[in-house]
C-alpha cells in the first residue's frame, strides 16, 4: 500500500487535482444553466458547483492514491467525480457505510 499521507503530495499535485475535478464543476454548472435550472448567470451556483466539485475530486484522488489505481485512470475518475459533485459524495459516504456501518452512529 502506497505509505504517502496527504502532506506528503506536492502544490503542483493538489494544484491539478483541483483543476481537473473543477473543470467537472464547470461542466455541470454549464449544462444546468443550459437546462434553465440555474439563471444565466448565478455566482453562489458556480462558486458552489466548483467547491463540491473539488472536495470530490479531493476524495477522489484520496481513495485512488490509496488504492494504488494507475495514474491516467485516477484522473479519468477524479474528473468524472468533479462533474458528479454532491452525487459523487453521496455514493462514497453510502460504499462506507455499506462497509463499515453507520457513520455517524444512526
Amino acid at each position: 500500500m502506497n505509505e504517502n499521507d496527504p502532506t506528503s503530495y506536492s502544490l503542483l499535485t493538489y494544484g491539478w487535482v483541483m483543476v481537473v475535478s473543477g473543470w467537472g464543476g464547470v461542466v455541470t454548472y454549464l449544462r444546468k444553466r443550459r437546462d434553465g435550472v440555474v439563471p444565466m448567470f448565478s455566482f453562489m451556483e458556480f462558486v458552489g458547483e466548483l467547491v463540491t466539485s473539488a472536495f470530490a475530486g479531493l476524495v477522489t484522488f484520496f481513495l485512488c492514491e490509496a488504492g494504488e489505481v494507475a495514474p491516467m485512470l485516477a484522473a479519468a475518475m477524479i474528473a468524472i467525480s468533479g462533474h458528479m459533485g454532491s452525487r459523487a459524495i453521496y455514493l462514497i459516504e453510502n460504499q462506507i457505510r455499506s462497509r463499515k456501518g453507520p457513520i455517524d452512529g444512526a
